[in-house]
């Protein structure tokens, strides 16, 4: 008789016979060619996305004519594969890998602005990536989305009046270009790709990533990576 069939009826099992049943992932910052794959198209995807926002945009910005300095707040569309990236790959580098390649992809399908938006979406990326390294990409939380896209558009707002000048502003109308473009970061590129995250994760499309619980997660807990 085995012990198993041993165990009165009833009885619970063990944790020791639950782990290992059921044995936990550990925690690895070494991309798996799942990241890779899921990090990659959802790059392509949005680099599609960035070259139909280019073909619409010259229409959307008419509508800030009447006070061009706060046009910024609908550039997070150009923000959001940094966020969404780490969120979903939840590695270092994700946030800059997803905005450089979407970045590339749009400015080979063709864009208004040519080469100039690798440089941007490197700066944006970093902006994005830099807040996550504070965490040390343990925290995931919306607090922290919202930060991140807040990081990718300030450092947009740093690049385009400073690094790769588009705009010359007095100095209040530049603080106020900026501080759109953060916030517009913080709302499109933070608060949209933490919502598409948790419902990604509820449809289990994500099971083979860090960020496959994503659904389960607090919105304002400790967020952390759970196996």
């Amino acid at each position: 008789m085995t012990h198993d069939s041993a165990r009165p009826a009833g009885a619970s099992v063990s944790a020791p016979a639950t782990a290992a049943r059921y044995p936990q992932r550990a925690r690895t910052f070494r991309w798996s060619v799942s990241d890779i794959v899921v990090a990659s198209t959802l790059a392509v995807a949005s680099g599609v996305i960035f070259w139909g926002w280019n073909l619409s945009y010259h229409f959307v910005g008419t509508l800030f004519a009447f006070y061009p300095p706060v046009e910024t707040l609908v550039h997070g569309m150009w923000l959001f594969p940094a966020a969404l990236g780490a969120l979903i790959i939840r590695k270092p580098g994700a946030a800059i890998y997803c905005e450089m390649v979407a970045a590339s992809v749009s400015a080979l399908l063709g864009s208004q602005w040519g080469l100039t938006v690798l440089s941007s979406g490197f700066m944006q990326g970093l902006g994005a990536e830099l807040i996550f390294l504070l965490f040390l990409y343990r925290r995931f939380t919306l607090d922290v989305a919202m930060l991140a896209g807040a990081g990718a558009g300030l450092a947009g707002g740093v690049t385009y009046h400073w690094i790769i000048p588009m705009y010359a502003y007095a100095p209040l109308e530049t603080a106020i270009h900026i501080g759109s473009f953060a916030l517009s970061g913080a709302v499109i590129a933070g608060l949209l790709p933490w919502l598409a995250t948790r419902g990604l994760a509820a449809t289990s499309v994500l099971s083979p990533l860090a960020s496959r619980r994503a659904h389960q997660e607090s919105a304002f807990g400790v967020g952390r990576v759970r196996p």
